[in-house]
């Protein structure tokens, strides 16, 4: 009977992960044909020259080495060099390896409860909580959060592996367990909670707390701490490192007090409770509120006390409730924004662990409350699949806005106020398809909000430079290098507005700041070098052209620039090497077939220089030509 049992239980247990995995599939199978967003994914990705350079020797220094992007976790960076290896900048395949991860740890999650508490459909909700509710779109359908996806599936698998090790202690099975630790935290350093939740667990549902358990030895103080030492130690090592990271890149700009921090802590705890049980108006970023109601601190502050007193008040009748509740507060605890990490209130990413705490409450504590077993059987299993269904339906729903930049941007102004973050990356995304107008309405309305943001200044600077208004961008480069003195990318513009103006000493001081900043800008070296051309330094441009090509090797434009100076010279050979170097890089080069044209013929090769500048006129570059065939140089046929 018993092993009739098991087989029936090894089979619908079977088909819960085959159903986890067509429900997870279901809502987020969307995503295979999902582009980059331009909020952090140009960073972690589409402009990141290092992860571009894919699993090389040089790469894998990088990610071990880098705090770029102000973080120091590089087997997210690892993973992302796995992926432009097999993908390039395919943007689907990214999504792939995203959600594959997501199902993984939703498997590993079910057979953690199910190991740990034998109760099969529990384990079943949690899981499928944890994989289907609405919060979560944003760490998985948002590429830069791999690091959410990656270390979520190193958190369930440390976890999973710590449960073999407490069902017989031993130094094979503890040390799996420590691995797994530093790979999760190699991920993403908001796992340091990891070793608390082990103790959490530890009291429930393993009880290896109780008196006379076979795990418990002596002091349970001493018990613990020697058994977790370890752990506690790596996660100290790597709050250093995060902070220390943060510190090194400068971190973000963040100017809110203390007081501030810990009354919008207070609010967003239980915020992120509201929308786990209504999940509105969800969007990638929150910003900080500008005032923060007193009720609305005292109102949070006095249902956070009542929520903790009932859990402590149930520890010994209903335990799932404390470990639940002490889940969800500790593992949001580092994010949580006291510590400053974000110009934002709060994030949907965050929730991403700590909701686990929140669904064993609900696994465990609804089925409490219906205290007769006939009720349970015809209430829960329906008002399950209810409650489930709606989250795939909305999870659903908030993955399509993740498709492109222009829905996800939309879909946040739509659901937030003052959000001056979306203004600015939709301003960008506009200011890259050339609607300048549009562009600068957006960058206005986060003005309107944040009045001191560089990078509101910045980028509105080149709106107006493609408009053609070039005092105003001048005077945006400016407002953004006063309030950032040390920002290379305003320096590096108003240099190209200098330029534009003919002030090409004023160009060149700009330039030399940026490259100061940023010794590896190809781009202001090509620039500074036409700044050196037009005041006739041909040394000085010479030298930042070919600094700008050792940069950035296929700089085709910085060829023909040389090239020019070459043959001003009278170095015609050196001339035409740079400029047959650019027409291999850009085979349609006309400017680069004309001048070379142009070199030949000065030459007397009337072969070559014709053959040149026919190819550049049916590329759209006819000067060379008009003038030969007007000369009859060369001939029309």
């Amino acid at each position: 009977m018993l092993k009739k049992r098991n087989l029936h239980n090894q089979k619908i247990s079977l088909m819960i992960y085959l159903a986890l995995g067509v429900m997870t599939l279901a809502v987020y199978g969307q995503v295979f044909t999902f582009d980059f967003v331009n909020i952090d994914d140009n960073i972690y990705v589409t402009q990141n020259k290092h992860l571009q350079s894919g699993l090389s020797a040089a790469g894998i220094v990088w990610a071990l080495s880098t705090t770029y992007a102000e973080f120091w976790h590089p087997l997210t960076w690892l993973s992302l060099m796995a992926d432009y290896q097999f993908y390039g900048l395919n943007a689907g395949g990214y999504h792939i390896t995203n959600l594959i991860l997501h199902i993984l740890s939703t498997w590993l999650l079910f057979w953690l409860f199910c190991r740990m508490t034998g109760a099969l459909w529990k384990s079943a909700f949690v899981a499928a909580f944890f994989a289907l509710h609405p919060l979560h779109v944003e760490s998985v359908a948002w590429i830069s959060e791999r690091k959410d996806v990656l270390s979520a599936f190193f958190w369930m698998l440390t976890l999973c592996l710590y449960v073999y090790y407490t069902e017989k202690p031993a130094i094979k099975r503890y040390l799996p367990v420590l691995f797994s630790f530093v790979l999760a935290l190699l991920s993403k350093p908001m796992v340091i909670t990891l070793p608390v939740i082990m103790i959490l667990l530890d009291y429930w549902p393993l009880a290896r707390f109780r008196v006379g358990s076979e795990s418990q030895k002596g002091n349970m103080f001493l018990w613990q701490l020697k058994e977790k030492w370890p752990f506690f130690v790596l996660s100290v090592v790597f709050s250093i490192i995060t902070v220390l990271a943060q510190h090194k890149t400068g971190g973000r700009d963040i100017s809110f007090s203390l007081i501030s921090r810990v009354d919008n802590a207070i609010i967003a705890l239980m915020t992120y409770l509201e929308k786990t049980l209504w999940p509105h108006h969800l969007a990638v970023f929150y910003p900080f509120p500008l005032e923060i109601s007193a009720t609305q601190v005292m109102v949070a502050l006095l249902l956070t006390i009542a929520i903790t007193a009932v859990s402590v008040a149930a520890v010994k009748r209903l335990p799932p409730l404390f470990t639940g509740w002490a889940w969800f507060v500790i593992t949001i605890a580092p994010v949580i924004g006291i510590i400053p990490i974000g110009d934002f209130a709060m994030a949907d990413r965050y929730h991403y662990l700590p909701s686990i705490g929140l669904a064993v409450m609900a696994g465990w504590g609804i089925p409490y409350g219906l205290p007769s077993r006939p009720m349970r059987k015809s209430f829960l299993l329906p008002a399950g699949m209810i409650v489930l269904t709606l989250m795939a339906l909305f999870s659903w729903r908030q993955c399509g806005y993740w498709e492109n930049n222009r829905k996800l941007l939309t879909h946040t102004l739509e659901a937030t106020k003052n959000n001056y973050l979306a203004h600015i990356n939709f301003g960008s995304e506009l200011l890259a398809a050339g609607k300048m107008q549009e562009a600068i309405y957006h960058y206005n309305k986060a003005h309107d909000v944040m009045p001191d943001n560089i990078l509101i200044y910045n980028n509105r600077g080149k709106a107006y430079a493609g408009l053609s208004r070039y005092e105003s961008a001048i005077q945006d480069f400016t407002e953004a290098i006063r309030s950032k003195p040390d920002y290379a990318d305003s320096y590096y513009n108003r240099g190209v507005m200098y330029h534009q103006f003919g002030q090409y000493p004023l160009a060149v001081q700009d330039f030399t700041k940026a490259i100061r900043l940023q010794p590896d800008n190809a781009l202001a070296y090509f620039n500074r070098g036409n700044s050196y051309i037009s005041l006739n330094r041909h040394q000085e441009a010479i030298h930042d052209l070919s600094q700008a090509i050792v940069l950035k090797p296929d700089y085709a434009d910085a060829y023909n620039n040389r090239a020019f100076i070459y043959f001003s010279q009278g170095r015609h050979q050196e001339a035409i090497g740079d400029y047959s170097r650019a027409i291999a890089l850009k085979t349609d080069y006309a400017d680069a077939y004309n001048n070379r044209a142009f070199v030949y013929l000065n030459r007397g090769d009337m072969a070559s220089g014709c053959r040149d500048a026919k190819k550049a006129c049916a590329l759209g570059n006819c000067a060379t030509w008009q003038v030969a065939i007007t000369k009859k140089v060369c001939k029309e046929r």
